[in-house]
């Protein structure tokens, strides 16, 4: 699997700079942090780190970041940008090669839908989070029009749709014993105008909608 990604890491990065792609960014990364909510100081998990895109964000809370990706190119992206206070570590998130409870905070983004099997993934970052602590897992959204299109371009054999596994809030729900909070961000669809995009983006953060792109969730460990 480490392979499919090889050859992805400057597309992955271009790709968020073009406008759609910073604009996606913008909304994903609020969830996200509103979720996480990193501070300073706290011991962090990035399992499937990928380039450090959202890596960035936490670190600039003054976090301590280890980044976990299952692709040595990936990492070799992140590990060029020169960032303070990270380590970058590759492994499997089904298997991680950490203690019981070592990290405050787990924090896994847009992984878990390339393992088809996706509860041991969850309760290894249960067990790696210290009691008291949380875990934000986002993922693809199956009941977005996002989705849809991803699943056509995977029929047309396009070589990371094709291997995504897409996940709805109630099926992320089931994955911990325990209940987690839901949020989704993306609820425009790809060819929309940046500033109705946002206009969109603002009504689904209203109406707390399920149906955006970006699927994530928080759980506290108890």
């Amino acid at each position: 699997m480490s392979a499919l990604f090889d050859g992805w890491p400057d597309r992955y990065e271009r790709w968020f700079q073009t406008p759609l792609g910073r604009l996606v960014k913008k909304f994903e990364t609020e969830v996200v942090l509103d979720l996480l909510k990193p501070s300073p100081g706290e011991r962090i998990l990035d399992a499937g780190c990928g380039t450090g895109i959202f890596t960035t964000d936490f670190l600039e809370r003054g976090a301590r970041v280890t980044g976990l990706d299952l692709s040595l190119s990936m990492l070799r992206k992140a590990d060029s940008k020169g960032f303070a206070r990270l380590a970058l570590l590759q492994g499997d998130m089904r298997r991680l090669p950490f203690p019981d409870g070592v990290f405050e905070k787990t924090v896994s983004i847009t992984a878990l839908e390339f393992i088809e099997e996706a509860k041991p993934a969850v309760d290894e970052l249960f067990r790696i989070t210290q009691s008291g602590g949380t875990i934000v897992v986002a993922t693809l959204n199956r009941l977005s029009p996002w989705a849809a299109e991803r699943k056509e371009k995977a029929r047309e054999g396009h070589s990371l749709f094709s291997k995504v596994v897409f996940r709805s809030p109630e099926e992320m729900a089931v994955l911990a014993k325990n209940p987690g909070l839901i949020r989704t961000a993306v609820h425009f669809v790809r060819e929309e105008e940046p500033g109705r995009a946002a206009e969109i983006e603002e009504e689904g953060k209203r109406k707390n909608l399920t149906t955006g792109a970006f699927l994530a969730i928080r759980w506290e460990k108890p």
